[in-house]
């Protein structure tokens, strides 16, 4: 499995952003407080905005925000906004993947796999990542 830099990218930018909530911040600090090379960050938060996981303001005191609240942003929501497709396979979607005998049981595997990241990926928000007492969060409960 690959996790792509552009999802990994877009979730340190998400969580640095509802690090403090109530305050914009320039892509330039997020690149520096999460050692992401700043050309390819402005990129992930565009799509990420189009998305609508981050909004924007122009000017001085502008920045980007969090689009919503953070426990209402999961990682799946993050990797399908600037990957688009969980997983594939060779750039296809698994959905309509078929092989024919000794090989036709494969599918379902890949299938599986796929059906077991979304379930993880869905139930983990950005507020669930944050350490305990940031961003208005006290922390994980019962996750290991």
């Amino acid at each position: 499995m690959h996790i792509s830099a552009k999802a990994d990218y877009a979730a340190r930018a998400l969580l640095e952003l509802a690090r403090e909530p109530a305050r914009p911040l320039t892509c330039e600090a997020i690149a520096s407080a999460q050692q992401i090379p700043f050309r390819f960050l402005k990129s992930v938060v565009g799509e990420l905005r189009r998305a609508g996981l981050v909004r924007s303001q122009r000017g001085c005191e502008g920045g980007y925000w969090l689009g919503r609240p953070a426990d209402g942003i999961t990682l799946l929501d993050v990797v399908r906004a600037v990957d688009g497709e969980l997983l594939s396979l060779r750039g296809e979607p698994l959905a309509g993947l078929d092989y024919p005998g000794a090989a036709s049981g494969l599918p379902g595997v890949w299938r599986q796999v796929e059906a077991d990241a979304a379930a993880l990926l869905g139930g983990t928000t950005v507020a669930a990542l944050l350490p305990a007492g940031v961003g208005g969060h006290t922390g994980r409960k019962g996750a290991a």
